[in-house]
């Protein structure tokens, strides 16, 4: 195992490891993307579009969203880390990307506020293949005692939960371990995480931009050409993106913030049944309403939304209120990209955002 390709992003080095191999890669554009993923052809793991440095207007935009909601989200991270600190012998283990800031945060909070020391990794894992086991195994040779916390940022429709289940379960197997396969996450809208904050669906801010909130790092690449047995799975390190990256701002920030909150030692929120079983007819109601082969491409709440507007190709964004302060950045997004926006009041997420079909010119609407 190659373990001299461990680094550190743009993070500090006591803020995180990444297990990754850093690679560069052909760029492939964001619709060719989308039409090789829709065919078959590929799988999105495969592929890597540019991102580009948000514009003057969006950055307007994302720190008025930021101010709006840093005080809640610095509590819900101070609220985690409590939790997490009544654990003994704990290592976090961040996925890739989205979890990756909400890991950093951990770390830093458990050492600041709760004088304790814990190892943060951030690893991939990628729907439909695997998790990576190489990582999964350094980390289990350095802290050989340790409960796993895997750790996200929000979800969405609960499918990494369901795949990490799977993962672990079967990487247990192998391997003979007994490695831990519960998720904790900030925001928990589908209510299928292990464990949650909550299950509001408010803007985290990390989630509102790409690498540049998130150590410089692409999301990761499982690709043949690249990654050799041997490797951990693979990601872009942008340095180019350098002079417009936030990521220290931010976790600095909401580190600073946290150090002066109460905590609140209110509850995790676990599973639902109810809620999810809501949440899943609403969604299963909308493939059929609106003609959508693919469920995947229904990708709920504001951070599904925001990543789909800049990473994939949506057809439609719905919004359950369009004064909302909250989706401000996704309207400016979707004028950017000209994509229809469209107010339902009754739509239990404050956004969902609709992959456009690529196998036909558009989704029509019953």
């Amino acid at each position: 195992m190659n373990t001299k390709i461990m680094f550190h992003g743009s993070y500090l080095k006591e803020d995180v490891s990444f297990l990754v191999k850093v690679i560069d890669m052909k760029f492939t554009q964001i619709d060719e993307k989308e039409r090789l993923i829709q065919s078959g052809m590929s799988h999105y793991s495969q592929m890597l579009s540019p991102e580009y440095e948000p514009s003057l207007a969006y950055l307007e935009i994302f720190y008025q969203a930021y101010a709006d909601n840093k005080k809640r989200f610095a509590s819900d991270i101070l609220t985690l880390a409590y939790h997490l600190s009544q654990k003994k012998n704990i290592v976090l283990v961040s996925l890739l990307r989205a979890g990756t800031p909400i890991g950093v945060l951990l770390k830093r909070t458990l050492r600041d506020v709760f004088d304790t020391q814990v190892n943060h990794y951030s690893i991939s894992i990628i729907r439909d293949r695997e998790i990576d086991e190489l990582a999964l195994k350094y980390i289990l040779k350095e802290n050989p005692e340790s409960e796993f916390i895997f750790i996200d940022g929000w979800t969405g429709k609960g499918v990494i939960n369901r795949e990490l289940k799977v993962f672990i379960k079967k990487f247990n197997e192998e391997n003979k371990t007994n490695i831990s396969d519960k998720l904790y996450v900030i925001s928990d809208i589908a209510s299928v995480s292990d464990f949650a904050v909550n299950n509001d669906d408010y803007l985290i801010p990390s989630s509102a931009l790409n690498s540049t909130i998130s150590g410089l790092v692409s999301r990761s690449i499982l690709n043949d050409e690249h990654i050799k047995e041997g490797d951990f799975h693979g990601c872009k390190y942008y340095a180019e993106y350098a002079k417009s990256d936030l990521s220290l701002w931010f976790i600095d920030e909401i580190t600073t913030l946290i150090k002066g909150l109460t905590i609140d030692t209110k509850p995790l929120v676990s599973r639902d049944s109810i809620l999810r079983s809501k949440m899943r007819d609403f969604l299963l109601t909308l493939q059929k309403e609106w003609q959508i082969s693919d469920i995947n491409h229904i990708k709920p709440g504001i951070g599904e939304s925001t990543r789909v507007l800049l990473r994939r190709v949506p057809y439609v964004i719905l919004v359950q209120n369009l004064a909302s302060q909250e989706i401000g950045h996704l309207l400016l997004l979707a004028k950017e990209k000209e994509v229809e926006v469209i107010e339902d009041k009754a739509l239990p997420y404050k956004a969902l955002a609709i992959i456009k079909n690529m196998t036909k010119d558009s989704v029509e609407k019953n």
